[in-house]
């Protein structure tokens, strides 16, 4: 299914002109007959003698409307530029041949109207002279020109083939299994509901469908589905598509928003992108100018912010970071143009590079600038890298989708990058029929590794008596979500790189080592511990004796144990205290904390204190006043 659209001076003849075509005047509102001047879109059909049945966009000539122009003129495969053969050449002329070739659609005809005012033939040539000569070096200059009168039936047929011709030669849009569908018209039917209509893109849409209208949040079921007023249980990509949605209402709903199917998208309020300035702009574009950006069907205003120089000439391009005012959806490849407020112009447009960067990025950033090169004119695999560089970690299918591939490039451009070892995934699986597995981009893997390293070494230096650094403390650092954390230490654990015991993460080869003052303080605390085995000194009194930290290392290393807040025990001293309790149980059926504290010639204190661990452990179980083996 095909799509193309007029564009042209006002009052030139282009909806005439499709009246004549289609058999449908495509000037729907009452002040649009009554001017007789498109000031909204219009819509018709038609077949062309080959029997393919194509859409048509008529869209506004005249200055006034030409933001209503922008609105339909994005998503046609192929341009329908009528010009006047009574006047030619006219300033919309220009700006419409500008936003064609901004734009890049991909094909085009130009339609010389109104032959039958020409005062002779002569004067036609001379026309087309003139039309030659504006649309050189631009998308149009290739075009072929065909002479017809709407008034006389003149040359519509050898327009419909000449058009015919050129939409054989153009691929069909590609279905990426990810459809969208930016809204050019709403209305309310009656025993229907909401209605919407836009050109699809992307992928199909059928009968039933759960879609989710985007950036308002809003969701619906397709209910039914309609091509040229056919109804249609699937409607392709390229068709013109009418979509009656259950779930929402005329007035929830706005041109400009885009129906997808849920969790697909995402709008964006910053995108980047390459600028072409119009070289017959009126003044530069500058760093921090207010612009209306225009993408799909969706009008906002936007802060322009010009990378790696300050302002850009008419006729120059330059990368751009576009800070939007309302949230857009948009995605790698899409086209837009930009205009000024007031007085309004055209200032120029281009290609979005990247639809969901990181950040504001820094102007005059070298490496910026060439990943946003290498996004722009990259083979399939550096347009996957980037793209799975701009998501730092993410499963494989988030990174297909922001690349915009489609699916067969994208496959082999995955397999290449896998192999290459430049992306890696870092979960167990195979690629090919998993893309839920989490991946990353071979530089970002060594900057994420090298900054784990770093900062789990820093720990290391900071708390050399510690046995690693908490989890969670490094889960909160480095700013990942749990699953790219896990997966990240699991690898590196699996390169022997990290070390991971319990809750805590070391640098392999970690150890906790006494510097030789504190190992003599350690052996001189440990004389008290071999003095009173079953008395020892209180944690306090350790602290004050070697540091907490020398402390705290002591029982990480097991020397010691802690069997209170303030009670510790020599492992081995611990061990025959539990050992000397169980039999002790094991003889008499249970035990009292007066029998424990005479044990061991112990006060109170201890006793009590070794008792209640044990209950914790689960070795004991305290029934009244005595203790019992736990079964």
């Amino acid at each position: 299914m095909r799509v193309i659209g007029t564009a042209g001076h006002v009052d030139h003849g282009k909806s005439t002109l499709i009246a004549a075509l289609t058999g449908t005047h495509p000037d729907r509102l009452k002040e649009e007959q009554a001017r007789e001047m498109t000031i909204d879109l219009g819509f018709g059909w038609m077949k062309l003698p080959n029997g393919e049945e194509i859409g048509i966009v008529d869209v506004p000539g005249h200055r006034d409307f030409i933001e209503n122009m922008l609105s339909g003129i994005g998503g046609i495969d192929a341009a329908l530029l009528v010009i006047a053969a009574d006047e030619g050449v006219m300033p919309q002329t220009k700006e419409h041949l500008a936003i064609l070739d901004l734009l890049q659609i991909p094909a085009g005809i130009i339609a010389l109207t109104k032959i039958d005012l020409a005062s002779d033939a002569a004067w036609l040539d001379l026309v087309e002279t003139d039309i030659r000569a504006a649309v050189t070096n631009t998308v149009m200059q290739d075009a072929p020109i065909v002479r017809v009168s709407a008034k006389t039936k003149t040359g519509l047929n050898e327009l419909m083939a000449t058009l015919g011709k050129i939409l054989e030669e153009k691929p069909e849009r590609p279905d990426l299994n990810r459809p969208r569908l930016p809204i050019d018209r709403v209305f309310t039917m009656s025993g229907f509901g909401t209605v919407v209509t836009g050109t699809l893109s992307d992928g199909k849409f059928s009968v039933g469908d759960e879609v989710e209208i985007l950036p308002a949040g809003l969701t619906g079921r397709i209910r039914g589905l309609q091509t040229h007023k056919q109804k249609e249980d699937v409607a392709v990509p390229g068709s013109r598509t009418a979509v009656n949605i259950t779930g929402v209402t005329r007035e929830q709903v706005q041109r400009g928003e885009v129906v997808v199917h849920p969790h697909q998208y995402q709008p964006t309020r910053r995108l980047d992108a390459r600028l072409k300035v119009l070289k017959d702009a009126s003044a530069p574009v500058k760093h921090g100018d207010e612009v209306k950006f225009f993408v799909g069907a969706s009008e906002t205003i936007a802060i322009l912010r010009v990378l790696g120089t300050e302002e850009l000439e008419p006729g120059e391009e330059g990368w751009i970071q576009l800070e939007l005012r309302d949230p857009v959806v948009a995605v790698r490849g899409d086209r837009y143009i930009l205009r000024r407020p007031s007085p309004g112009e055209t200032l120029g447009g281009g290609v979005v590079v990247d639809h969901q960067p990181k950040g504001r990025h820094k102007r005059f950033d070298d490496s910026i600038l060439k990943s946003l090169e290498s996004l722009s004119q990259g083979s399939p695999s550096d347009i996957l890298l980037e793209a799975a560089m701009g998501l730092n970690i993410a499963n494989l299918r988030e990174i297909v989708t922001r690349s915009r591939l489609e699916p067969d490039a994208a496959t082999q451009a995955l397999k290449e990058l896998l192999d290459a070892g430049s992306l890696i995934t870092l979960e167990n699986g195979e690629p090919a029929t998993s893309s839920d597995l989490l991946a990353i981009a071979l530089p970002q893997w060594n900057t994420l590794q090298d900054r784990i390293l770093q900062i789990v070494e820093s720990h290391h230096k900071a708390y050399p008596l510690r046995r690693g650094m908490p989890r969670e403390e490094l889960k909160s650092r480095l700013k990942l979500s749990a699953r790219a954390f896990n997966t990240a230490l699991t690898r590196l654990s699996e390169q022997n790189v990290l070390k991971e015991a319990g809750n805590f993460v070391a640098k392999t080869g970690h150890e906790i080592r006494f510097n030789g003052q504190e190992q003599v303080k350690v052996q001189a605390l440990m004389r008290k511990f071999e003095a009173n085995p079953y008395s020892p000194p209180g944690v306090k009194e350790c602290q004050a004796e070697v540091g907490e930290e020398v402390v705290n290392a002591l029982i990480e290393l097991g020397e010691l144990v802690s069997v209170s807040p303030d009670v510790l025990f020599r492992k081995k001293d611990y061990d025959l205290m539990v050992t000397e309790v169980r039999k002790a149980i094991d003889q008499n059926g249970k035990v009292a904390l007066a029998d424990v504290r005479d044990l061991f010639e112990t006060s109170r204190k201890y006793a009590q204190a070794l008792l209640e661990h044990l209950d914790a452990i689960n070795v004991t179980m305290r029934e009244g006043d005595f203790r019992k083996l736990k079964s």
